[in-house]
């Protein structure tokens, strides 16, 4: 696509996604209404409208964060893409009946395919192409410690309270999570911008200016990111709706993880090509940023965002994780302090996390 191509897509899809959704709000059509095959049908144009926004609301997302630089750039893409997950797993889990396992689900996926999948393709082709790269410990064991500590309080913990049923917390201790999540993940985006800034700007080998930005103003691109994240919120209720009426016509097993990584690697998908970009560029730290940032909102964010749904609604949250998934979560923790141990990766240490990334494919089908 030439460059005026992609100019008018800039600017037009998040308009055309703002539009859709106040269409068919407009018309009437709500998620309950209608035949199966109408919902279905509108779903699906609203979900490839939100699908292409989403690419193009994280372009301008990267734009925005190329002008302001490191590390408050990666803050961008980060709170741009834990909006879109928060808004589409609440949407999902107003829907229908209590899905109480949805949201579980969903930021399990989000920590398995950036801690395994993300960041084995960051390290095995950036090694490939640069045999070594180079990373700042401070700064990836940070990433690691929140990460940690963040997904054992929110998907292990509650599998071991003796308040309630296994997998879940009472009210009090949804609450007691939520808050500390919060604090913590606030904590750590101080230590980033403010406190120890230099231990995530190091080691970017490359100056920004060397690399190729859109020519858009920082005011132009906030305004058509803002833009686009509305109409994907809006838009993010049908399709939520679309695609839990054609998991249940098709009688599909799993559901629920299988829409939790959905939602995941759709959400991710344009985080992770940039993540891959900067490794191939031989920018390792700024990838890893993308990557393990992107895991700690998730938890940090969207845990006490559906928990405060949860609480308001009444309906019920299990974030508890099974067996086989918490061994996953701890095999994929501890290959990453290995692999960040040093200050040096190479394409082997990549292998390693892709291999635990098709692992855990595998299991989602084959559990």
């Amino acid at each position: 696509m030439s460059g005026f191509g992609r100019s008018v897509t800039s600017y037009a899809m998040p308009l055309a996604a703002l539009v859709m959704a106040v269409a068919v709000r407009a018309s009437g059509l709500s998620v309950d209404q209608g035949s199966l095959s109408i919902r279905i049908l509108v779903g699906a144009l609203s979900c490839a409208i939100m699908f292409t926004t989403i690419f193009v609301v994280l372009d301008h997302a990267e734009a925005v964060a190329r002008r302001v630089g490191e590390p408050y750039g990666t803050l961008v893409l980060t709170f741009a893409v834990t909006a879109i997950e928060v808004s589409i797993i609440v949407s999902m889990m107003l829907h229908g009946e209590n899905n109480p396992t949805l949201a579980r689900e969903s930021v399990f996926s989000t920590v398995m395919i950036t801690s395994t999948g993300v960041v084995g393709m960051c390290l095995a082709l950036g090694g490939w192409r640069h045999r070594k790269q180079a990373i700042v410990r401070q700064g990836t064991s940070a990433y690691l410690a929140v990460l940690a500590a963040l997904t054992v309080m929110t998907l292990v913990l509650p599998t071991y309270t003796q308040t309630t049923g296994p997998g879940t917390f009472s009210a009090a201790q949804l609450g007691f999570v939520s808050v500390l999540s919060v604090l913590l993940y606030a904590s750590f985006v101080f230590a980033q911008t403010v406190r120890h800034r230099d231990d995530f700007v190091q080691g970017l080998e490359h100056d920004v200016s060397t690399r190729t930005v859109p020519h858009e103003s920082v005011a132009a691109g906030t305004l058509l990111l803002l833009i686009g994240l509305i109409g994907i919120v809006m838009l993010a209720e049908q399709v939520a709706a679309s695609v839990e009426d054609t998991l249940v016509a098709y009688q599909v097993t799993q559901s629920d993880s299988i829409v939790g990584a959905l939602i995941a690697g759709l959400v991710l998908m344009p985080e992770a090509i940039s993540a891959v970009r900067a490794s191939l560029h031989n920018e390792l730290q700024r990838g890893l940023n993308v990557a393990m940032g992107s895991a700690c909102a998730t938890i940090g964010l969207t845990i006490p965002a559906v928990a405060a749904a949860s609480l308001l609604t009444g309906r019920g949250l299990t974030l508890g994780l099974p067996a086989t998934d918490t061994v996953l979560l701890v095999l994929a923790l501890f290959i990453c302090n290995v692999s960040f141990s040093t200050e040096r990766t190479t394409f082997l240490t990549g292998m390693v996390h892709i291999v635990v990334f098709f692992t855990y494919i595998f299991l989602i089908f084959v559990p």
